[in-house]
């Protein structure tokens, strides 16, 4: 018996999921907009949430911002799962060639004495500025509303806690494990660290999500990143000796690059929808780029001595232009 055999195309019927071709049409779609887009629960919720029985379990109302479709906030990196956990395992693979190369040759060892505790008494207390951004876009993610904008505030969250845990490990390198309680305490008590504090405890109970995400990503990691990791680290330490901490750092500077894009273009759409947004916008920036302008400076100068109200005011014209590039009235 003979069985002859030949190649025939099959046309699927559909390209993609119907959510997703109400967008896009019925074209083959990226893995990023089958994760995000028409994901949103936005029916049949049986009971209100007993904490805030005022909104649904998923309510747009828990924010000022009003959008005809929630859906037009997506990430320009198009991160989902998949390809977030790729790119921060790539980061992690430089980063641990880096500690490789620093603790194989001693190099925190070799950095003068005054300059290694410098380090330490301006990065350790960071350590809780990160826990900070962890569980605010923990509540961003938790209030906010739609699956392109929650689900990167999600992935942010981890994100300042991996950068937490990096300072943590930093400081183990640079000295004994006493110093990250010497920053915990300095954290506390330290008066250049109380401003900062004050204000990492204000935005814990911001109760808008887009509110306190202006507030946190754009506004405080906007001045704090640049002024901490740039001005302090590669323009100051580095250049005394201290190379060795610019790349046990270097994740920090190259992960707030890469997300101020997302940071960008939610703002920029989000304020494109209406006047009204934008105008709220622009009040929410001002308002807490000048509140964390405010409890930066005594940490500017604590890192940077007189050199620190310059690099602050640097940061905040840089920080401004975003913000106009986004769309804000400043």
């Amino acid at each position: 018996m003979n069985i002859e055999l030949s190649a025939r195309e099959i046309q699927p019927l559909r390209n993609t999921f119907a959510r997703v071709a109400a967008y896009t049409g019925d074209k083959p779609a990226s893995r990023y907009l089958e994760a995000t887009l028409g994901v949103q629960p936005t029916h049949h919720f049986h009971y209100r949430p007993l904490w805030e029985p005022e909104f649904e379990l998923f309510d747009t109302g828990r924010t000022a911002i009003r959008m005809a479709d929630w859906n037009a906030l997506r990430d320009p990196r198009q991160y989902y799962y998949a390809t977030w956990t790729m790119a921060r395992a790539k980061q992690q693979e430089a980063v641990e060639a880096s500690y490789q190369f620093v603790e194989s040759r001693g190099l925190a060892g070799k950095m003068p004495d005054g300059l290694r505790a410098k380090v330490c008494e301006v990065l350790m207390p960071l350590r809780h500025v990160a826990w900070g951004g962890n569980m605010n876009n923990s509540q961003i993610c938790s209030r906010g509303y739609g699956t392109p904008f929650t689900a990167p505030a999600m992935m942010h969250a981890m994100d300042h806690l991996g950068v937490a845990q990096y300072l943590t490990r930093l400081g183990l390198v640079m000295d004994e494990p006493g110093v990250l309680e010497a920053g915990k305490n300095d954290w506390m008590q330290h008066p250049a660290w109380q401003p900062l504090r004050h204000l990492v405890e204000d935005l814990l109970v911001v109760q808008d999500p887009m509110e306190l995400f202006v507030a946190q990503n754009m506004a405080l990691d906007g001045l704090l990143y640049p002024l901490i990791y740039s001005h302090f680290v590669d323009d100051d330490v580095a250049v005394q000796g201290g190379t060795a901490v610019a790349m046990l750092t270097s994740f920090m500077p190259e992960w707030h690059a890469e997300t101020a894009r997302w940071i960008d273009a939610v703002v920029k759409v989000a304020a494109a929808e209406s006047d009204a947004n934008r105008a709220q916008l622009s009040r929410w920036y001002l308002a807490h780029a000048d509140h964390a302008g405010v409890a930066l400076a005594p940490v500017a100068e604590l890192a940077l001595g007189e050199r620190g109200a310059t690099a602050l005011n640097e940061v905040r014209q840089s920080l401004d232009a975003r913000a106009r590039k986004a769309g804000l009235d400043i």
